[in-house]
């Protein structure tokens, strides 16, 4: 039988490249979608670079590789932030992060879905944020993450009678560098961000990475349209 493969968007660094090196590890032939080559050398052989805000690349290269491979999991990892206050946010950031973070799942999951039906099923997993909770500056990102979780619930209706479950992990604090650019390591706020975490400690990308993987086991084909937080605690209390 032909090897299972795995998209990953966003997986050629920090949490994408944590969750492609897994599931890798898990058994899965991994395609990290990114706009840089990964910096694990065991993803390179078959990354793909391609700016995923551009539409009409990304669709060339999903199918490119679902014409070629058995791929049953796609991971919805790619995103970016632009923090910033109510008032200061910019339409032309809004339609950036809406288009990355969310219109590329949709035209991954198009061109996939087929796929998997046809192979008895599959995984679709969504990396969204514990932001849906509420978190100041975020009002674009908490916006296509809060999306994500709900589109991923009316998947999970949809692909149900075919066997593919689609999930969210919602990441809480997670020592990436991309925290760090939007949380400067002085700063009152972010000694604030760490100091609420019941856990007494940052998330680690290997956190995340052990949350897709489970989402993505064939044993898990019971569990959908569910969003799991990996967060030390923070959305608790």
């Amino acid at each position: 039988m032909p090897q299972n493969c795995a998209i990953v968007t966003g997986g050629g660094r920090n949490i994408g490249q944590a969750i492609s090196l897994r599931l890798q590890a898990d058994g899965y032939r991994v395609f990290a979608l990114d706009i840089v080559e990964p910096e694990a050398e065991a993803l390179r052989p078959d990354a793909v670079l391609v700016d995923l805000s551009d539409a009409e690349a990304t669709r060339t290269a999903v199918q490119a590789i679902a014409a070629e491979h058995r791929v049953t999991c796609l991971v919805n990892n790619v995103g970016i932030v632009a923090p910033a206050p109510l008032e200061e946010v910019r339409l032309e950031d809004f339609e950036l992060l809406m288009n990355l973070n969310l219109r590329t799942s949709i035209v991954c999951a198009q061109i996939l879905a087929p796929g998997m039906r046809k192979h008895g099923g599959g995984r679709i997993v969504f990396n969204t944020s514990r932001v849906t909770k509420g978190k100041l500056d975020r009002t674009l990102y908490s916006a296509t993450k809060g999306a994500a979780q709900s589109m991923a619930r009316t998947w999970a209706l949809e692909l149900a009678p075919d066997g593919i479950t689609v999930n969210c992990v919602a990441p809480g604090p997670i020592a990436t560098t991309a925290f760090w650019e939007n949380n400067p390591p002085d700063a009152p706020k972010t000694r604030a961000i760490i100091d609420m975490v019941p856990i007494g400690r940052m998330g680690t990308t290997e956190d995340i990475a052990n949350a897709v993987s489970f989402f993505c086991d064939d044993r898990a084909g019971f569990v959908t349209g569910q969003t799991l937080f990996v967060c030390g605690g923070v959305t608790v209390g």
